[in-house]
């Protein structure tokens, strides 16, 4: 698909946001610098309900966020500043990663292959054009992440 605007990146985050099952979903996002990750997450995340400033977890490395209404927390982490796999380990994520709610994860790679694999959805976001028009593709990598696929309108 085209994001030809900030707008059509609002409508992906707002079609993907009201699918029941992202509650329980990791969805890694794939991109360059200044590609769009953050900007499609916090979309994402207003479009969950989430009030209040969305903070770029670049330099905290994750964010959390209140569960929405009847919902289950959230957590947008930022992997860009690791050098080794293994710092996703000794800094303790395992847990939240196990833990029940939606995950958002850029530079998901760099926290290891084992956890880039596991993303139910992985979002593709290349920035290749001067106009700003972004080409971005979406992979299922687990049955969950088809079942998220599936259910998005065309």
């Amino acid at each position: 698909m085209l994001w030809r605007t900030e707008d059509d990146t609002a409508a992906c985050a707002r079609a993907l946001a009201a699918l029941p099952a992202l509650r329980t979903a990791f969805v890694a996002l794939h991109g360059d610098l200044g590609a769009g990750k953050t900007t499609f997450a916090r979309h994402l995340l207003r479009a969950l309900g989430v009030a209040g400033r969305i903070k770029s977890p670049t330099y905290a490395v994750v964010e959390s966020y209140p569960p929405p209404a009847g919902g289950l927390p959230v957590w947008h982490f930022d992997f860009y500043r690791f050098d080794d796999p293994g710092e996703w380990e000794a800094a303790g994520l395992r847990d939240l990663f196990a833990a029940p709610g939606l995950k958002l994860a850029e530079w998901a790679e760099k926290a290891g292959a084992a956890l880039c694999a596991a993303a139910d959805l992985a979002l593709y976001i290349e920035a290749a054009r001067d106009d700003g028009v972004r080409a971005v593709r979406l992979r299922a990598q687990t049955p969950l992440g088809r079942q998220l696929l599936e259910a998005l309108p065309a």
